[in-house]
C-alpha cells in the first residue's frame, strides 16, 4: 500500500501570545484524492496548512508529505513534494509580468532556461492562462491573479497543491471556474488536492472527503454525504448544509 500524500498526527500549534490554534490534529489525505478543511473562519485551517507546508513548526506531532518529515525535509525538495496557494494573490505575486512570475520558482531550482520557460507555458496552459503569459500582474481581474498563482506552484511539478480559500473573494462563475479547474488538475493530473473553504455548496460536487475544523480540533472527517448528514456536528461547526 502507497504512504499517504499528507499525514498529519497529532500536531498542536499555539501562537506566542497564547493562542492555541490547533490541538491534537490528526489528517490523513491519501494520494489522488480530492480533500476539504471545512470550517468557519478562526478554526485553525490557515494555521494547519502553514504547518503542513513547513512555514510553522509544531509544539509536538509531525507532517509527512508522501512519507517525508517536513521538519527535516530541505525547502528546496519541500517545495518540489507540495504547493501552496495562498487565499491573497497579493502574498504569492510579486513580479512584473505573468511570465516572470511562473518563472521564479522553476529559476530557483537551477533549471535551464529553455526548461524554464517549457515549464511556464505548460503551467500556464493547465490554468487556462496561457493568453496572460505577456500581461502585467496589476493589470489581471481577481481571478485571473488566482489562477496565475496556481500556475506559478504548478511550474515546481509537486504532486500535492494545498490552497487556502482558493475560491474567497470571486462572483459565482468565478468560483465554479476555480473549481472545475482543481477538479482537472485533480482528475487528469493526478495531483492530490487539500483545500481549506468555508464554502460548502460547491464540495458536493468535488471533493472526495471533507475534513471539519472547529476551534483547532477535527470534529469529523469521511465522505461527503457522511459529513454533512451529521446536523447536530454542523451546528457545532457553525457551519450549514449545502444548498
Amino acid at each position: 500500500m502507497s504512504l499517504p500524500a499528507v499525514q498529519v498526527s497529532g500536531v498542536t500549534f499555539t501562537y506566542p501570545e497564547g493562542t492555541r490554534a490547533l490541538d491534537q490534529v490528526d489528517l490523513v489525505v491519501h494520494r489522488g484524492e480530492f480533500v476539504a478543511m471545512l470550517a468557519s473562519n478562526g478554526s485553525g485551517k490557515t494555521t494547519l496548512i502553514r504547518v503542513i507546508v513547513g512555514l510553522l513548526q509544531p509544539e509536538k506531532g509531525t507532517v509527512l508529505i508522501n512519507g517525508l518529515n517536513v521538519r527535516t525535509l530541505p525547502r528546496k525538495d519541500l517545495c518540489r513534494q507540495v504547493g501552496v496557494v495562498f487565499q491573497n494573490p497579493a502574498d504569492q505575486l510579486f513580479n512584473a509580468t505573468v511570465a516572470e512570475d511562473v518563472a521564479y520558482g522553476p529559476r530557483n531550482l537551477g533549471l535551464a532556461e529553455r526548461q524554464v520557460q517549457e515549464l511556464v507555458g505548460e503551467s500556464l496552459k493547465l490554468v487556462a492562462a496561457s493568453e496572460l503569459r505577456d500581461r502585467a500582474i496589476h493589470h489581471l481581474s481577481f481571478g485571473e491573479q488566482k489562477r496565475v498563482c496556481v500556475a506559478g506552484v504548478l511550474a515546481m511539478k509537486p504532486n500535492v497543491l494545498i490552497l487556502d480559500e482558493p475560491t474567497a473573494g470571486l462572483d459565482p462563475a468565478g468560483e465554479a471556474l476555480m473549481m472545475r479547474l482543481l477538479h482537472r488538475l485533480n482528475r487528469e493530473q493526478h495531483i492530490t488536492i487539500l483545500l481549506a473553504t468555508h464554502s460548502v455548496d460547491l464540495l458536493p460536487l468535488f471533493a472526495n472527503r471533507i475534513c471539519v475544523l472547529r476551534c483547532g480540533r477535527v470534529l469529523k472527517q469521511g465522505p461527503v454525504a457522511e459529513v454533512f448528514c451529521d446536523h447536530d456536528m454542523i451546528a457545532r461547526a457553525s457551519l450549514r448544509l449545502p444548498y
